[in-house]
């Protein structure tokens, strides 16, 4: 997933996005509500973990906005605001879920996996794509009853593939959703990836799958019916 965290508190934010980069997800952190909101109109993203205290725009207002204004994706408030009117106007503003402070890394790990079940073309935990199986929580990849050692970003290039079969996706596409604005990569970056995914996937005697360059556009993941 791409995630944003729009927390103030440094002493939760960075801890909060290390453990969530730790567990493959790409992570930008903003620290304020203006800036939380300049990022989710700028970039594409599958969850946003929303401080509901938070200086120059708060929660409540930022999420009623950006769901006015056509996102569709997710929303987990975190707050230490716990009484049920608080709940209930943090979901009618449009969150999706409602996590009280302090919290357990694990239960809220546990809740991002929910929210990224509740589509009902995924299946809990696991995607296939013929004998290429991804379970999202263990962050492991196999091909029939071969594992298949991933970097982390090896990992999420293959997700992405997984979540949109046979759709292109061009380089710059996989630096906007694989990476955190933050961070420098370049488009080459993207080919040495490929190239190893793609040896990855031979090594482990995959003929079924490839990972085909659409000349002069991107790649896509294609099965064969051989």
């Amino acid at each position: 997933m791409r995630i944003l965290l729009v927390e103030d508190d440094d002493r939760i934010a960075k801890p909060l996005a290390e453990d969530l980069r730790h567990q493959h997800h790409v992570v930008d952190m903003a620290f304020d509500g203006i800036q939380g909101q300049n990022y989710a109109l700028s970039i594409t993203y599958d969850l946003i973990l929303l401080d509901l205290m938070l200086p120059k725009l708060d929660g409540i207002n930022l999420c009623q906005q950006l769901r006015s204004l056509g996102y569709t994706g997710f929303v987990l408030m975190l707050t230490a605001k716990d009484t049920t009117t608080d709940k209930v106007i943090g979901l009618d503003a449009g969150a999706d879920d409602y996590l009280v402070k302090p919290f357990e890394l694990e239960e809220l790990s546990a809740r991002i996996r929910a929210l990224s079940r509740r589509p009902p073309q995924l299946q809990p935990h696991i995607r296939r794509y013929g004998k290429l199986e991804i379970n999202l929580a263990s962050h492991t990849v196999t091909y029939g009853e071969a594992a298949l050692n991933l970097t982390p970003k090896e990992y999420l290039i293959l997700e992405c593939f997984l979540y949109n079969p046979t759709q292109v996706f061009t380089r710059s596409m996989l630096l906007d959703r694989l990476w955190e604005v933050d961070k420098v990569a370049g488009e080459n970056t993207i080919k040495t990836h490929i190239t190893n995914l793609r040896h990855k996937l031979k090594s482990v005697g995959s003929q079924e799958i490839a990972i085909e360059t659409v000349y002069g556009v991107g790649y896509r993941l294609l099965r064969s019916n051989k």
